[in-house]
């Protein structure tokens, strides 16, 4: 295993060391523009491959669409369904590096159900078949680990032993895939492997002004404004990576998702799916979460406004609880809602030769000696970072390579049980470590203890109350948790300021 070779902990005096650094005219091999899952991706690429590198984001790791995932790591069974099996077998790909190698400790799997219900047209089983026999190819193509099996068919009684809440069915098919304990905490373990190759990661700073050899950003925490010299720009701003750099063609998308409680579906064992009318690739799914919950997703509409933080409408609710009761014995309204969350997929625009046609594919654009890096997901990120870096160090004339394909992440360790504690899922070979700052429940009922919230000020980067409920302990999921945390850790970070 590969030993990071520096410090990995984030903390609010090494932001302003290296806020510093960079204002006071230190220059970087590389700047990359945006915190989410990409930029972070784009940091430890360039800084493993021992480049001088510097990150910048607006808000805080993970704070846009890298948060609002449907927090899985999947093969691409709908692309394959779409006829995208490009994608689909670059999704294999990754996933199954992020499984085995780079973060073994934040995927765990998950059957997905596809029940057969009477009023599924005939031929429907036949083109399953078809559909999953391609998937278990590039299944075994990629060599996904064995504890993700190849797809199988299960009758109406075992369906029910594992989604109690199910229709009336015929029976299953079961297509094991990968589940992430958590989309922000894999952005920020990304982040911290970055800064232990000497990346500077630097929150709450806004790029102001973009050029080919660096950027005017500023402090959001001050107000003041610094000039960050770079010999490359990479912008890993997602959908609004329009609002920084010109003629980046994007059509981006909402996916919305509810959060139920477990009960209401009788505490489902696994996921399960309901295909749409009159649609061959498009689902509405249930998912359980560790925590006890289920997620409930997804929509799939264009948008014309980007937001920095999109809402879930009245419509899309309706929408998703009246699809997904279909497929149940008794429906379920907006009364077992807990939760809801939305996110923009930065899906390639039509147009231009770079970009032909709108999915989950990725583009390198150039625009005036600036790196754009756009559309994608966020199982493939770390190939999309790997092509940014490579056209990087072709322009700053470097001869790398990249290292990320098996560089193992911060906290690495086997592959949890399926019960296993709420550390050890989170935080892998470092939980012992977090577990040190105290095991109580930060509030009644809430699924969260102290050592957390120390560990997310000493180790994680999170500078405001907003970036420990939020990203590091994921509470913006289910707001009556966040409610009743919120004291606790206003108490916590301003007693760390002291």
């Amino acid at each position: 295993m590969t030993a990071i070779p520096g410090d990995t902990h984030l903390t609010a005096e090494r932001r302003q060391r290296d806020m510093e650094a960079l204002a006071g005219g230190e220059a970087v091999d590389v700047l990359v523009i945006g915190g989410g899952v990409t930029g972070a991706g784009v940091a430890l690429d360039a800084a493993s491959r021992g480049l001088s590198v510097a990150l910048v984001e607006r808000n805080d790791l993970a704070a846009g669409t890298s948060r609002w995932s449907s927090k899985l790591a999947h093969g691409g069974l709908r692309y394959i369904a779409a006829g995208q099996i490009g994608v689909a077998w670059e999704s294999a790909v990754e996933r199954n590096r992020l499984a085995t190698v780079i973060a073994p400790h934040l995927i765990r799997p998950v059957s997905f159900l596809m029940p057969f219900y009477p009023s599924y047209p005939r031929g429907g089983r036949a083109a399953s078949r078809l559909l999953f026999g391609v998937a278990d190819g590039l299944r075994a193509a990629s060599r996904t680990p064995s504890w993700m099996p190849r797809t199988s068919w299960i009758d109406a009684d075992e369906t029910r032993r594992l989604v109690p809440a199910i229709g009336q069915i015929k029976g299953s098919y079961v297509h094991v895939d990968g589940a992430l304990e958590d989309d922000a905490r894999l952005v920020v373990t990304i982040a911290r492997t970055a800064a232990g190759y000497g990346a500077r990661i630097v929150t709450h700073c806004s790029a102001v002004d973009i050029a080919r050899d660096g950027a005017t950003v500023r402090d959001e925490l001050t107000g003041t404004t610094a000039q960050i010299k770079a010999r490359s720009v990479v912008v890993a701003a997602g959908v609004w990576s329009g609002g920084l750099v010109p003629n980046v063609p994007m059509s981006p998308s909402k996916g919305a998702h509810l959060v139920l409680p477990g009960a209401v579906l009788g505490n489902p064992t696994a996921a399960f799916n309901v295909l749409l009318p009159d649609s061959i690739n498009r689902f509405v799914f249930g998912c359980p979460r560790p925590d006890g919950t289920v997620l409930v997703g997804l929509t799939d509409e264009p948008v014309d406004t980007i937001d920095d933080e999109p809402s879930v409408t009245d419509a899309d609710e309706t929408f998703l609880l009246e699809m997904l009761s279909t497929g149940l014995a008794k429906p379920i309204t907006s009364d077992d809602v807990i939760g809801q969350y939305a996110g923009l997929r930065p899906l390639l625009g039509s147009g231009d030769d770079e970009t032909a046609d709108i999915s989950r594919r990725h583009a390198l654009l150039e625009r005036d000696g600036v790196l754009v890096i756009v559309g994608g997901k966020l199982t493939t990120y770390r190939r999309m970072a790997q092509d940014a870096v490579d056209r990087a160090v072709e322009l700053l004339g470097v001869d790398t390579s990249c290292r990320t394909g098996t560089l193992p992440l911060v906290g690495i360790a086997p592959r949890p049980e399926q019960d296993a504690p709420r550390l050890r899922r989170r935080f892998g070979g470092e939980a012992a470590e977090v577990a040190t700052f105290g095991d109580d429940a930060i509030a009644p009922g809430v699924p969260v203890v102290r050592s957390e919230v120390a560990w997310a000020i000493r180790a994680e980067g999170a500078i405001t109350v907003e970036d420990i409920l939020d990203r590091r302990l994921r509470l913006d999921l289910v707001p009556a948790w966040r409610a009743a945390a919120l004291p606790y850790v206003e108490e916590a970070l301003n007693s760390s300021k002291k």
